[in-house]
């Protein structure tokens, strides 16, 4: 693993990168702890900001050009700027529910799923995990082992929370 095609990648994506990074370990902090109190509403509002910086400046971002000078990748971040608007709304509305569902689909789908591409093969953070020869099968096979871990972790700690015992731990509204 080298910092390197990151360090020399411009300014934008280094901020992008940055922002996503910050907002993945935020956003896993903010899903598995105690809801509505202070501190949940703080950290909630710098996640937010996150993750309009990262759509934002995903805009400028034009490595992979479909059409003219975007990509997929952008409808993506238009979805994640309207369902940070919606979840927000929510939020201020009371609707906790789908606050909740809101915020916890577009972690998801905007950081877990889209991060996972930029893993692809000739892709900044590719080299970053990978070096730039590309990854050899032990680095794969560790790369996959943690990312296998990771989502049987998420899915326990998700089905722990939703049981009687783990119910103490989540705030009722």
């Amino acid at each position: 693993m080298t910092l390197d095609p990151l360090l020399h990648s411009s300014p934008l994506i280094q901020v992008h990168a940055a922002a996503a990074m910050l907002a993945l370990v935020i956003g896993a902090l903010q899903l598995f702890r105690r809801k509505g109190d202070g501190p949940h509403r703080m950290i909630g509002k710098i996640w937010v900001g996150l993750m309009a910086l990262v759509a934002l400046s995903s805009f400028f971002i034009w490595t992979i050009r479909l059409w003219g000078l975007f990509s997929p990748i952008h409808l993506l971040s238009i979805f994640t700027l309207f369902m940070l608007w919606r979840g927000v709304g929510y939020a201020r509305a009371h609707n906790i529910r789908m606050h909740q569902r809101i915020m916890q689909a577009t972690y998801l789908l905007a950081l877990v799923i889209t991060g996972l591409f930029t893993f692809f093969p000739g892709r900044i953070m590719y080299k970053v995990a990978f070096g730039p020869d590309g990854a050899d099968p032990e680095k794969l096979a560790v790369f996959g082992g943690v990312l296998a871990l990771a989502v049987v972790a998420t899915l326990a700690i998700n089905r722990w929370r939703h049981t009687p015992t783990g119910q103490a731990f989540v705030a009722t509204h």
